[in-house]
């Protein structure tokens, strides 16, 4: 018989079940078994008077033992989980599991760097699950937003011939007799798509970073969902895209999770109201010290300091109740080279803060080839980025994105650590599993 998920089985009917044990209760006449598997769970009920010859079988089974089972699924108002119970008629050990080397004593939580050592047993529980549910969900509604209006999904290289941005940050390695890097972002090639006459991109991959941060939200690696698009009149048309696709993709999370989360994490998944506030980056510092006393140096002000993104969350809620803030105004000595500005010479580009961490940098590109260069060659970069240069010479129309972190996201949705909100995280001190 063909195995059933638990969400999809039938009550008064024989079904075919696997997974993990996730507890068992071995008495001397009967014997019960939570059984799990990644969409639900499922009590089993064994009168071991009826089954003498399953003995054997349950003596061996342990917490985290894959099995199988098969038998009718009745339902009983003494079974609390899900109010229905099966009693098989076989029981089969597909693989016995040792005991978890991370099972904490009761009441304490383990050692996040020990329970990253096995990350795999460590994500099997239910907030890992569900918070992977909902990582999968938000790119896929991300994904079936920009599909709906025209973009085209590209994958670009991770391999690369230039220090790619800046000379900072990039790992290095050996490509057969000369050295490559991995990409820090999939940018230059989002523009080239641009330049290609594509006029609408997404992609969504890995990003590497080489920078030695020891935080909360920073990852050597990690996963990006970056777009970009042609014929925009300003970085507000980019700003636009992207409220509607974040408030698109949570909103999907919200009608399909929503509930569970809040039964699991005890927090609300909220849905954002359109449009999202923005302020102006001088604005926001003269808000922080007004209302909170936050002061900084002149000199700082021309970008925003961590302490103040994080302020920012309760600046943004105090003074519009929202969760989002999108904040314009920085300085071009803070931006990227390729980023338009305008007459003044500010960069015609955005963050975006959520619960007071930065989760975009987005902005409306450069694409004039003689202005672009020219901003090349201001930040030193010239030769680095020739090949990326020569994509302006042969026209391209005005364009703008933006990129966000998929983990950042998840890590700021769910309250948690970047290195919980990760499959899998690598950082300075951490290349395993």
């Amino acid at each position: 018989m063909k195995r059933v998920m638990l969400k999809d089985i039938k009550l008064g009917e024989v079904n075919h079940v696997a997974g993990f044990v996730e507890s068992i209760r071995n008495k001397k006449a009967m014997c019960f078994i939570v059984l799990r598997d990644v969409s639900g769970k499922l009590q089993l009920t064994i009168e071991k008077a009826n089954h003498p010859e399953m003995e054997e079988t349950l003596s061996k089974i342990t917490v985290d033992t894959v099995i199988e089972a098969e038998g009718k699924i009745l339902s009983s108002e003494y079974v609390k989980l899900n109010g229905m119970e099966m009693y098989p008629d076989t029981i089969s050990i597909d693989s016995i599991a040792e005991p978890s080397p991370i099972v904490a004593p009761k009441g304490q939580e383990t050692n996040i760097d020990l329970r990253l050592d096995y990350r795999w047993i460590d994500l099997r529980t239910d907030k890992n699950t569900l918070m992977f549910k909902c990582q999968s969900y938000f790119v896929a509604k991300c994904r079936e937003f920009l599909v709906e209006r025209d973009f085209i999904e590209i994958h670009s290289p991770k391999l690369i011939g230039a220090e790619s941005e800046s000379g900072a940050g990039v790992f290095k390695v050996e490509y057969f007799d000369r050295n490559a890097y991995l990409a820090q972002s999939p940018q230059f090639y989002k523009q080239m798509a641009m330049a290609s006459g594509f006029e609408r991109i997404f992609e969504c991959g890995p990003v590497f970073r080489a920078e030695k941060f020891a935080s909360r939200k920073h990852a050597t690696e990690f996963t990006g969902f970056d777009l970009e698009f042609s014929y925009i009149e300003s970085y507000h048309d980019v700003m636009h895209m992207e409220e509607e696709m974040l408030a698109y993709a949570l909103k999907g999370v919200h009608d399909k999770y929503g509930e569970e989360v809040k039964k699991v994490f005890g927090i609300d998944i909220v849905v954002p109201t359109l449009p999202f506030p923005v302020m102006d980056l001088h604005d926001v510092y003269d808000e922080l010290e007004a209302r909170y006393g936050y002061k900084v140096p002149e000199e700082e002000k021309s970008d925003l300091t961590t302490e103040g993104e994080r302020l920012v969350q309760k600046l943004s809620m105090d003074k519009f109740n929202h969760e989002f803030l999108f904040i314009t105004g920085y300085s071009k000595e803070c931006r990227a080279f390729y980023h338009m500005r305008d007459e003044k010479g500010v960069p015609c580009g955005y963050d975006l803060i959520w619960k007071g961490c930065e989760i975009t940098t987005g902005a409306q590109r450069e694409h004039r080839y003689e202005i672009l260069k020219a901003q090349a060659e201001e930040k030193g970069l010239h030769d680095d980025v020739a090949f990326y240069l020569d994509f302006f010479k042969y026209g391209c129309p005005p364009h703008g994105g933006f990129g966000i972190g998929v983990d950042r996201i998840t890590m700021i949705m769910f309250n948690e650590g970047i290195k919980d909100a990760m499959f899998i995280f690598r950082g300075p001190d951490r290349l395993n599993p």
